[in-house]
């Protein structure tokens, strides 16, 4: 499959992007999906906000554009036991280190105001929390080990989460 689109202008096999969608499935779908349905579905709604359906969409967005660009550029998927066999620096990486948890966290905030959910806004904070306790104690300790001083160039140029212009320095 070949795949145009901005930063992404490599071929894609059938293989790699058939193991993106299981660990889509497996990963984001239980966390986006599964659980705020058992949350959602355990507790009184006060009816649909529509407007949160826009949080979601851009959320989405985000997280297959990094799928995309995990599987094209990077040569891996999602998945902690699949990861990406080259460093991502580019698309929505350029301005923040962690767009796929950002995409996850706007979905999960688009749901609970779709739901008017406190419990799915206390779960996405939770998430939030564990994101930023795995992401400090397993994923960039592994990204140093695997890419070295690539990744640390990223580390002092990029931001861990809010967004910023190329070129700038970061202080996380």
């Amino acid at each position: 499959m070949f795949v145009e689109s901005g930063d992404l202008h490599q071929e894609a096999s059938p293989v790699l992007l058939l193991r993106s969608l299981l660990a889509t499935a497996l990963l984001p779908g239980t966390v986006t999906v599964v659980v705020p349905w058992l949350i959602v579905n355990r507790g009184a709604s006060a009816g649909v906000h529509w407007p949160g359906l826009a949080l979601v969409a851009v959320g989405a967005a985000i997280l297959f554009r990094c799928i995309l660009e995990f599987a094209v550029v990077g040569r891996g998927t999602l998945a902690p036991v699949d990861p990406p066999t080259r460093l991502v620096v580019s698309g929505l990486y350029r301005y923040v280190r962690n767009p796929m948890y950002v995409g996850v966290v706007l979905i999960l905030g688009g749901e609970a105001w779709v739901f008017s959910s406190g419990g799915l806004l206390l779960y996405a904070a939770g998430f939030f929390l564990v994101a930023n306790l795995f992401i400090d104690f397993h994923e960039e300790p592994a990204l140093r080990r695997t890419f070295g001083e690539s990744y640390a160039d990223y580390v002092r140029t990029v931001p861990r989460w809010v967004p910023t212009i190329p070129g700038k320095t970061t202080q996380d």
